[in-house]
Parts: structure tokens; C-alpha cells; sequence
């Protein structure tokens, strides 16, 4: 997010954005958390709801480490929900849904984002600013919804990663003999921190940012 912002645009621009991505970070991770939960508690692990995970709060969610890196970086972490899939009929299965909730719920709020914009841009028509400050407003509306739904998206992808500890892996690995996939898992620790150098020497920033892109065109094309 940072360095993007820094490669254009004057200090004033870089301020107001990152000020501006400040509650679409905290919508974002909390909205992500409490999907995880909330699909957990519907199929019987009561974990999160117990703790006072199902909420909307980011005091509950944000981990302070994750949200400078995705305020920074454009990519970041909450506090897990913890899940006890003892409480699973079908562990394998349950995890899988479970783990596929967080990134689909910022899907569906990237397209409520982009929703909202589409009825910005329609307001802008009937009702062209007038003055400064009406201006003012409308770009400063523009530019928070458009990166609701850039980072909705960015978090929902790099979060489908198909390696651990990544919501992706969760979901890949239900395809997997549980031999297999308790193997994997074993060395989940070394796998992220592969995975963070890999982010940090920008090694995955290329395919993130195709995969992301797609997936934006997809949301344009179907409010637009």
C-alpha cells in the first residue's frame, strides 16, 4: 500500500490514503474473523462464539503486528479465530467451509463496495459538485471505496494462498489422504516463514497481483 502510494502523488495524497484505508482495514480483517467463526458455530464449534469472537469489533480482531503490515505493505494478518474441529461431524469438510468463509466474505464486501461506488457515480450524475467542498467529499468517496474494494479483494486472494498457514491451504488440502495432509502440516511453521520472506522480497507480488486483477475485472463486469 505504502510504496504504491509513494511511486505518485504528493504528501497530502499519501496521508489522506492511508488514513482513509485505516476502517477498510478493520472492516476487512474483522469481517474475515467473524465469517470464520460465525460458519464454525453453525456446524457446531462454539469456540469462537464462547470468546467473543462473532462480532464486528476490530478491538476483538486486529492483531497491531498484521495491521501495519497491511497498511504498509497491502498484506496482513488478524488475531485467528480459534477452531476446535472436535466439534465437527466431518472435520476434513467442516474446516474446509470454515476456512473458505474469511475469504469470500471480503469477496462479497468488495462487491458491496463496488455497489456503493456504482451509486456514487450515479449521485455525481444527478447531482455534479457544486462547489469545493461537494468535490471534495466526492473524491474523498471515491477514493475510500475504491480501496474497500482492492483490499477486500488483495485479502481474500493472498488469504486463498494454497500453502499454510493460509485459508487456501485449509481448503487444498481436504483433497489430500489425511496422512498426507498431517505431513504437511507438520512443517507449517517453516512453510510461513518461506511464505513471509517470499512476500517480503516481493517474490509473489506478480502473481498476486494478476490473480487480483482478475478477479476485480470479474466485480466490474458484474455491477458495471
Amino acid at each position: 500500500m505504502l510504496t504504491t502510494l509513494l511511486n505518485g502523488g504528493n504528501v497530502t495524497d499519501i496521508i489522506v490514503s492511508l488514513m482513509l484505508s485505516v476502517p477498510i482495514i478493520f472492516l476487512a480483517l474483522s469481517v474475515h474473523e467473524t465469517a470464520h467463526g460465525y460458519v464454525a458455530y453453525k456446524l457446531g464449534d462454539p469456540t469462537a462464539h464462547s470468546l467473543g469472537r462473532l462480532t464486528l469489533n476490530p478491538i476483538k480482531h486486529i492483531d497491531i503486528l498484521g495491521f501495519i503490515c497491511m497498511l504498509v505493505a497491502g498484506f496482513g494478518w488478524a488475531k485467528p479465530v480459534p477452531i476446535n474441529s472436535r466439534y465437527f461431524k466431518k472435520p476434513k469438510r467442516d474446516m474446509a467451509l470454515t476456512a473458505l468463509a474469511g475469504p469470500l466474505s471480503n469477496l462479497l464486501l468488495a462487491v458491496v463496495f463496488a455497489l456503493i461506488l456504482k451509486g456514487v457515480a450515479l449521485l455525481w450524475n444527478f447531482l455534479p459538485p457544486s462547489s469545493e467542498i461537494t468535490l471534495n467529499i466526492y473524491t474523498w468517496s471515491f477514493e475510500l471505496i475504491t480501496i474497500g474494494i482492492r483490499m477486500n479483494v488483495v485479502f481474500a486472494v493472498f488469504n486463498m494462498l494454497p500453502v499454510p498457514p493460509f485459508d487456501g491451504s485449509r481448503i487444498f488440502l481436504t483433497f489430500l489422504p489425511s496422512n498426507t495432509y498431517f505431513k504437511i502440516m507438520r512443517y507449517e511453521q517453516y512453510i510461513q516463514i518461506a511464505i513471509m520472506l517470499a512476500l517480503v522480497l516481493g517474490f509473489l507480488d506478480r502473481p498476486l497481483a494478476i490473480v487480483s486483477n482478475f478477479v476485480l475485472n470479474i466485480i466490474w463486469q458484474i455491477v458495471f
